[in-house]
């Protein structure tokens, strides 16, 4: 795949109705609308009686099911989904490829309760990569209504990570990562997983060209509860994507098009085929890492004593919007571990904007440095 013609086409496609974090049924309507071509569906309907709406594209033998907003608030795969849909429509070699030897059937919003609440949870307060078993919400029995009626070749389940992770212990975000999820308690590296790791294998080997973005392995625990691991139980190669952080792209612009462009490249792959002897290349890709904070001010003074003060921002809608509001998150000496900002605060004592002291758990928007005001919203308009 020529990477250089991807990034220069990507603007001219990227879907301008969807935009920063919060995304929601209403959100893709309208988008929807401009596919009169595609197969446009509903196959059911959330616990609040929303409409979980699917697509189908393509004529192609291999099937290929994916699905994204599972958890409500991880909406940035879904904007690159509809950034393909516009690439599909360029009828380039590589959208041909794709269409002519694959069938794709994708769910944008699985989710959309949650995503209208921003919430990671449905509206009955379930968690839907925990229900592959219990199917005890509608939104669950959608999915698998869907997966079986459609008996697809391949699964990708799309979804997005918080910003705490790193590849390994690199100090480099894991703006992407990836998962050929464990289908029992062994781990077996059995011959679908073998093929969602050779896949991943080729889209990291592509992503690595791209020398600004780190991209980390998924932990492979076995929970036969997570859809992924279900539905590669059933022996169909399942591939989890993860959307990151990027530098300063909190409303993860950025990042949807790196996914844009590992999804086209996990789908050519797909379409073309792949050696699946080189899956063990897949074991190259760096562990994700719990490694990271928002925001670390270094060598400050917190009651009287020296230490490394780190914030998290919590993500909140706020008038259809999210908000950053940034928290103390810990107290201590962080070596170790990274900011995606960092201040040095020199041994100097670090307070609250209203003078008093931090605490673990503090909301605050402002610090004070030797006086100095000190802004700690990111700048995400």
């Amino acid at each position: 795949m020529d990477l250089n013609y991807i990034n220069t086409i990507y603007n001219s496609i990227k879907e301008p109705r969807l935009h920063s974090r919060y995304i929601t049924n209403e959100s893709i309507e309208n988008c929807i609308k401009k596919y009169p071509e595609l197969g446009v569906s509903t196959f059911g309907y959330s616990v609040e009686n929303r409409p979980i709406y699917s697509l189908k594209i393509g004529t192609g033998k291999i099937k290929v099911l994916l699905w994204s907003q599972m958890h409500g608030n991880e909406s940035t795969t879904t904007k690159a989904l509809f950034d393909c849909f516009n690439f599909f429509e360029t009828q380039n070699e590589y959208a041909n490829s794709i269409l002519k030897s694959c069938t794709l059937l994708v769910v944008p919003i699985l989710n959309p309760d949650g995503a209208a609440r921003y919430t990671r949870l449905n509206a009955n307060n379930v968690d839907l990569n925990r229900d592959a078993q219990d199917l005890s919400q509608p939104e669950s029995r959608v999915l698998r209504e869907v997966y079986s009626n459609f008996q697809p070749n391949y699964c990708f389940n799309l979804h997005g990570q918080r910003t705490i992770f790193g590849a390994g212990d690199t100090g480099i975000p894991a703006t992407l990562s990836f998962l050929s999820p464990s289908q029992d308690e062994k781990r077996s590296l059995t011959i679908n997983r073998k093929q969602a790791m050779a896949i991943i294998a080729e889209i990291n080997k592509t992503l690595q060209t791209q020398t600004s973005i780190g991209l980390g392995r998924y932990d492979d625990s076995f929970n036969l509860n997570c859809v992924g691991d279900t539905f590669q139980s059933f022996g169909v190669p399942t591939l989890l994507y993860e959307a990151g952080h990027y530098k300063n792209d909190y409303d993860r612009e950025e990042v949807r098009r790196f996914i844009f462009v590992a999804l086209l490249k996990g789908l050519l792959v797909i379409s073309e085929g792949y050696d699946v002897e080189k899956y063990e290349d897949y074991f190259k890709i760096p562990s994700n890492e719990k490694c990271f904070y928002d925001i670390i001010v270094r060598n400050a003074v917190v009651d009287s004593k020296k230490n490394d003060v780190a914030f998290q921002y919590e993500e909140r809608l706020v008038d259809g919007k999210i908000d950053f509001v940034p928290k103390v998150e810990v107290i201590s000496d962080l070596d170790g571990f990274f900011g995606h900002r960092e201040i040095d605060a020199n041994g100097l004592k670090i307070k609250s904007f209203k003078n008093s002291e931090l605490k673990v758990a503090n909301e605050i928007d402002f610090v004070l440095i030797n006086d100095e005001k000190i802004a700690l919203k990111p700048d995400y308009s």
